[in-house]
């Protein structure tokens, strides 16, 4: 399938990481030039490298989402580099295991100028380009504790539920104009930040990474952790052309993990 995105600009964060690499390099299949941002610019370096080897466009920048004040210079430079941001994918990082109660204040606001507010000025930067032009894809990657919550996740439970909120309406607001907005959930996807939850897993209950891990794949129905250019392929899906008509949704890319309907 012709994706249509051939030529369009895509703004991924978190693209040093595995699933914003992975992200990065299937919208790059697509034919769409890449601004891959992390808050490691070597990541971000060695992400776009992988995209140019394989005959894609890329612009590495080095992003520190806590730093709102650097919103509107980054989003110029890939402006300059790239052109006009068509495909903004919000992927943030995920905050350390924490219960809810007894969280210090600073860390709460951290995390939500870093996790939440990041994203809407980023948004509040580049929509209205999109609005003007007719044509934008809004794709926020969540986790799978917006819809049942994951114990000892009380910091990303609570500011990604915020943002399907916020995604929800956002895509009523701009709509009208084209632009879609939409919220991606993964669950356990094989990357180094579920190898950390699981880690920390076993160290807070005395086990074994392995059998934590083997406990997690056993409640996934279809057996094993998710690729993440499985994960890629959904999100890539949504910044197409053919997925015009999707819109204010939460897509679940789980293996079935999450229980309820």
């Amino acid at each position: 399938m012709d994706l249509g995105i051939a030529g369009r600009t895509a703004l991924v964060h978190g693209a040093g990481g595995g699933l914003g690499g992975a992200i990065a390099a299937a919208l790059a299949n697509e034919g769409a030039a890449v601004a891959v941002a992390d808050l490691r610019g070597d990541a971000a370096e060695a992400t776009a490298q992988r995209i140019r080897d394989a005959g894609g466009r890329a612009f590495p920048l080095a992003w520190d989402l806590g730093d709102l004040r650097v919103t509107d210079a980054n989003i110029s430079q890939i402006e300059q580099e790239l052109g006009s941001v068509d495909i903004l994918v919000n992927n943030t990082g995920g905050p350390p295991p924490t219960a809810v109660l007894g969280v210090d204040p600073a860390q709460w606001e951290s995390q939500f100028r870093s996790m939440v507010m990041s994203v809407v000025a980023i948004a509040d930067r580049v929509v209205p380009g999109m609005r003007e032009r007719g044509w934008g894809r809004v794709v926020t990657s969540a986790s799978s504790g917006v819809v049942a919550p994951i114990p000892n996740l009380g910091l990303s439970n609570s500011l990604r539920a915020a943002l399907v909120g916020w995604s929800k309406t956002l895509a009523r607001e701009v709509g009208p104009d084209g632009v879609t907005c939409n919220i991606v959930v993964p669950g356990r996807i094989g990357t180094a930040r579920i190898r950390s939850l699981d880690e920390s897993k076993a160290a807070r209950e005395g086990r074994s990474v392995d059998e934590v891990s083997g406990e997690s794949v056993a409640s996934i129905p279809i057996g094993r952790y998710g690729d993440p250019a499985e994960y890629a392929a959904a999100v890539a899906f949504l910044a197409s052309e053919p997925a015009s008509y999707i819109t204010g949704s939460v897509l679940r890319v789980d293996g079935g993990l999450i229980p309820s309907i």
